[in-house]
């Protein structure tokens, strides 16, 4: 197969991705966003490629050139039906779009694409969706699959890819695809069922997305009690810094520590009371984390679980 690639959606994964493949040897085609400004600046970043870009036609999901817009009928007519041709150019097509619009953006460009889709790959990136949210696409005779990259893209960090996981899932040539394109990435790839694409993206989100709204609810209690954000920022961190330090080194229970871990129960029901003056969902969830630390990390849950619940119960 060439090395060639076309980018539907490119934010910071297409763009990521992107850069980084061409300057692996990749040639690429199209890179397709929501607005001339957005496509040309992918093209930047990528360092190659066409920007094209497209709007949404309504509810129906179809997509159009926004080049389109203004113009008369025929000429309408004549954008839409460019798009494909220089999106199908490529024999990879990675599709980098939000969860929620890539089943419609597949539909629409299957159908105008249609049977120049045979033989062709096409991946999608999302954690969650597997390969049936390219199935428009497989009618036509493409090769479907997912490619996704264990890491966060968030902000304007771009993020490092050696080592990292990429879990791969589809049909046997896009599995392959897949694998060599995560491969020549640094990246070391895990081929997951289908059926397991949502409880892959639930662990990551547990383990790790987790963490962006209790480090922020921790540090806006040390606010609200003098701190300043540099300051609470300055508690908070080393001592995420040291947990993860000794996770890597020893594992989750080894490392387990605070006062669920030495069975303290009476520190929690202090917590708890404490804790009544917050907002409702900082109880919750500091309820929540403690039966789950109880499950999942006690060497006897059921006594651990019923202590926990007393404490939380504290008058």
């Amino acid at each position: 197969m060439k090395r060639t690639l076309s980018i539907i959606g490119a934010g910071r994964v297409g763009k990521t991705l992107g850069k980084r493949l061409r300057q692996l040897g990749w040639r690429i085609e199209a890179v397709v966003t929501k607005s001339p400004a957005t496509a040309r600046a992918a093209v930047r970043t990528i360092g190659g490629g066409t920007p094209l870009f497209v709007s949404s036609g309504g509810s129906a999901g179809l997509f159009t050139l926004s080049e389109a817009e203004g113009q008369p009928r025929e000429k309408r007519a004549q954008f839409k039906g460019a798009l494909a041709p220089a999106v199908l150019s490529a024999d990879v097509i990675l599709f980098t779009t939000p969860d929620d619009a890539l089943p419609a953006i597949a539909k629409a460009l299957a159908r105008m694409g249609r049977s120049a889709w045979r033989g062709k790959v096409a991946l999608h990136t999302s954690a969650t969706l597997d390969r049936s949210a390219l199935a428009p696409l497989a009618r036509f005779g493409a090769f479907t699959g997912s490619l996704h990259p264990m890491q966060a893209f968030g902000g304007k960090v771009i993020p490092k890819l050696t080592g990292v996981i990429f879990a791969i899932e589809g049909d046997r040539k896009a599995r392959r695809v897949a694998q060599s394109i995560a491969r020549s990435l640094g990246g070391i790839t895990v081929t997951i069922a289908t059926r397991d694409k949502p409880v892959y993206h639930a662990a990551a989100v547990m383990a790790a997305g987790s963490a962006y709204p209790t480090i922020e609810a921790g540090l806006e209690m040390l606010m609200q009690i003098g701190f300043t954000r540099a300051r609470a920022m300055q508690t908070l961190v080393p001592l995420i810094r040291q947990i993860l330090d000794n996770i890597v080194r020893i594992g989750p229970r080894a490392a387990w520590t605070g006062p669920l871990s030495r069975g303290d129960y009476a520190i929690v029901a202090r917590h708890v009371r404490a804790l009544r003056r917050y907002p409702r969902e900082v109880q919750q969830a500091y309820a929540a984390l403690a039966l789950l630390a109880g499950r999942v990390l006690a060497k006897n849950p059921a006594a651990a679980l019923r202590q926990i619940n007393r404490a939380l119960a504290a008058p």
